[in-house]
């Protein structure tokens, strides 16, 4: 499939939504305000029409296409490298392809890996490099999640204790996230689905809305200036975090150019883990 193009002129709206669901301040977000890592995931959308999508709410054909009907879709992690910030008030094209496709066997069978790599430019020059690993495997009911790990102790490890930030998420921040990123997954509003048809026990927590509380707290670090590029953030995902189990985001700094995060649940299960790096 031919790599799929859209240019678009980046207004303050979409990062004010976002903030307002982080409970950030929007006086800043005017035009030539750059983005923060991974805030581009609210611009540039794909807006399929409503007779393309699938039965779980994603479109049945575009970048990625399912490999073939009636698997479920699964988002796995990805890369984010900044080169350059995205400024608002300028107009950005995104392209986007698949970089590779791979067969391979989990917990819960075989598994197509399918990455899509989209590449963000403006000005002339590119300013975000994105790739996304999405599972697609057979609809059936996961394993359940592992137990939590023991939670190391800094000074037996020589690494920094880890700061903490508990992030209160309910359906209403759902439901504005998936507004913002224009997703109709149904794992995010529609609890009977995902217990008939997934085999989770409530609604899913966003994977991309963990990633991006997890590069919230990484740019935080007092390790980290702001501004700094090039600059990689990496993500997986490596449990489903149902509502209702806590969302705590979790950093360290332990090596030099990066900060390590992680999401937990409120009993201690890591359900996302991420790292940030720069030159």
């Amino acid at each position: 499939m031919p790599p799929e193009t859209v240019t678009e002129y980046l207004t303050p709206s979409p990062a004010m939504g976002l903030a307002g669901l982080l409970d950030l301040p929007t006086d800043p977000i005017t035009d030539g305000w750059s983005l923060p890592p991974l805030w581009h995931w609210v611009y540039l959308l794909d807006r399929p029409a409503q007779s393309t999508l699938g039965p779980e709410g994603h479109p049945v054909h575009g970048i990625p296409s399912p490999p073939r009907p009636g698997l479920s879709r699964l988002y796995a992690g990805g890369r984010v490298t900044t080169h350059r910030p995205l400024r608002l008030g300028r107009e950005a094209t995104s392209t986007i392809e698949v970089a590779d496709t791979r067969e391979r066997s989990g917990r819960s069978g075989w598994m197509t890996i399918v990455t899509t790599r989209r590449t963000i430019t403006q000005d002339g020059a590119a300013a975000i490099t994105d790739e996304v690993d999405i599972i697609y495997r057979e609809p059936t009911p996961l394993p359940p999640p592992a137990a939590p790990p023991p939670t190391p102790d800094a000074q037996a490890t020589g690494t920094a204790a880890e700061e903490q930030w508990p992030f209160d998420v309910d359906e209403t921040v759902l439901f504005r996230f998936s507004a913002l990123t224009f997703n109709a997954h149904r794992i995010h509003y529609d609890v009977d689905y995902c217990r008939k048809e997934e085999g989770h026990e409530g609604l899913v927590v966003h994977g991309p809305l963990q990633a991006l509380l997890m590069a919230q707290q990484a740019v935080g670090s007092p390790a980290f200036t702001p501004g700094t590029t090039p600059l990689t953030f990496s993500y997986r995902l490596v449990s489903p975090l149902i509502l209702g189990q806590g969302l705590v985001v979790g950093r360290s700094e332990g090596q030099p150019n990066s900060v390590a995060t992680s999401v937990r649940d409120a009993e201690g299960r890591r359900t996302a883990t991420g790292q940030l790096q720069w030159d």
